[in-house]
């Protein structure tokens, strides 16, 4: 039996023709032994040599990276970013095509997520099929948007900064993140070492002017201190437990969205692109009509923020409950929402706390799960609470098609569908999918 080192195929070359995009920021192509090969840094109908970056002979698949064009596509593009490219940094995927190509990548992906994991065509789900940018983002090619509000740097061991190459534990240095967003990049963080340390994460609050930097020491490394090119807030992450504490100002941003002002500590989670939040609120209003009285649900809530678009709409006499697993969180939630009476933020996984709350039925529900999607427990759940619409919220199209055959199993049908370029430059993208039940106006 040959060992690993001489199994492996790291380093072959193929040349091959590149066929269709795959979930994951590559394309698929095949060698002429019929070979699967996940190419990054290729275009549909390409011709292109690819060096393999992973896997061995008895593989069922290999990664590979296209390292010489031979037939370009007419939507490729020299890459903006002098770190974007083969064996490079692995944080954008889609540096070398076009703005315009990249969504209709990205809207092929969500396409075929459904149609394999939820049997759903583009018309079935209310989707004509488009992604659309955030506004000022629908720049032209070689111009790259700078929306990236909180970026997280590596560290390598000499205390240079920079970002994970892709699959990859070894670090890219760089003295600029062309994502990173003006108030980033305005830190100054690039331009300093940070010796003993493991991580920097510097963030930009969007409205209200507040900076950030999260520290990750490595083990037994002291804090370097801290002076940056503007007033800004330092915490830090304890290597023993992962905790974070504050070492100078605030433990919180404040971001804004939706005309109020959300306290975020212990650099929580807030979405990254300084247009989402109200973005996506926008289109889960739209897409729920909230109605005075109504009773309503924000599961996976964060600190608040369609919790609160929902208590805004649903007047004195709704009714929204929140639910949160993280503790901090659930603080930041409490305190944004403070000012309504009727609104409950409780603390748990959505799938162990909602059983609990005793709730048999509610008009609205807004979802928001993590990147594994909510799953068949909690979605049977939620039917079985009979509410008027679902606002499903996802960033990952396989865990929302998955979750879209659940509701559909439990009488739920997918009404409307929008879709967003949130993360220019990468594969991800946001979804925001209204359901109601399937025998609805029939």
């Amino acid at each position: 039996m040959p060992t690993e080192s001489e199994s492996s195929l790291v380093g072959a070359e193929y040349e091959v023709e590149v066929g269709p995009v795959a979930h994951g920021g590559h394309c698929i192509a095949r060698t002429e032994e019929g070979r699967v090969l996940f190419v990054r840094h290729a275009l549909p109908g390409e011709r292109a040599v690819v060096r393999v970056t992973e896997g061995a002979e008895d593989s069922r698949f290999l990664r590979a990276d296209a390292v010489r064009i031979i037939e370009a596509s007419k939507d490729r593009v020299e890459a903006p970013c002098p770190f974007a490219g083969p064996g490079k940094c692995g944080g954008c995927d889609w540096q070398h095509a076009k703005p315009g190509a990249q969504r209709r990548l990205k809207g092929e992906v969500i396409a075929e997520q459904l149609e394999r994991l939820a049997g759903l065509k583009p018309e079935d789900a209310g989707w004509d099929g488009t992604v659309m940018p955030a506004p000022g983002d629908k720049l032209p090619p070689g111009e790259v948007p700078g929306w990236r509000t909180r970026v997280q740097y590596a560290v390598d061991e000499d205390g240079r900064i920079g970002l994970r190459r892709h699959r990859s534990h070894e670090v890219e240095v760089v003295d600029h993140c062309l994502i990173a967003a003006p108030g980033v990049s305005e830190l100054g963080v690039e331009h300093r070492d940070w010796p003993g340390m493991a991580s920097v994460e510097a963030i930009a609050a969007t409205g209200s002017g507040d900076r950030q930097v999260v520290l990750t020491p490595r083990p037994g490394a002291r804090l370097p201190l801290v002076e940056l090119d503007r007033p800004v807030s330092v915490l830090r992450v304890d290597e023993k437990d992962g905790g974070v504490h504050r070492v100078h100002g605030r433990d919180f941003v404040r971001e804004r969205a939706d005309d109020r002002t959300y306290r975020v500590g212990m650099g929580g989670f807030w979405q990254v692109h300084p247009q989402a939040a109200d973005l996506l609120v926008k289109a889960v209003m739209q897409g729920l009509l909230p109605r005075k009285g109504d009773m309503a649900l924000d599961l996976y809530c964060g600190v608040g923020l369609f919790a609160g678009a929902l208590a805004d709409r649903v007047g004195e006499q709704g009714a929204v409950l929140g639910i949160e697993s993280g503790k901090r969180a659930v603080l930041d939630a409490r305190h944004n929402l403070r000012d309504f009476d009727r609104v409950r933020i409780e603390q748990g996984k959505v799938e162990q706390a909602l059983p609990r709350t005793g709730i048999t039925e509610v008009d609205l529900v807004v979802l928001d799960p993590p990147r594994a999607g909510a799953g068949k427990n909690t979605v049977r759940h939620l039917a079985g609470l009979g509410p008027r619409r679902i606002a499903y919220v996802a960033c990952d199209p396989a865990a929302l098609a998955r979750d879209l055959a659940y509701f559909r199993d439990a009488g739920y049908r997918c009404r409307t569908l929008r879709a967003f370029d949130l993360f220019p430059m990468t594969h991800h993208v946001e979804c925001v999918a209204i359901l109601e039940p399937a025998d609805k106006g029939v």
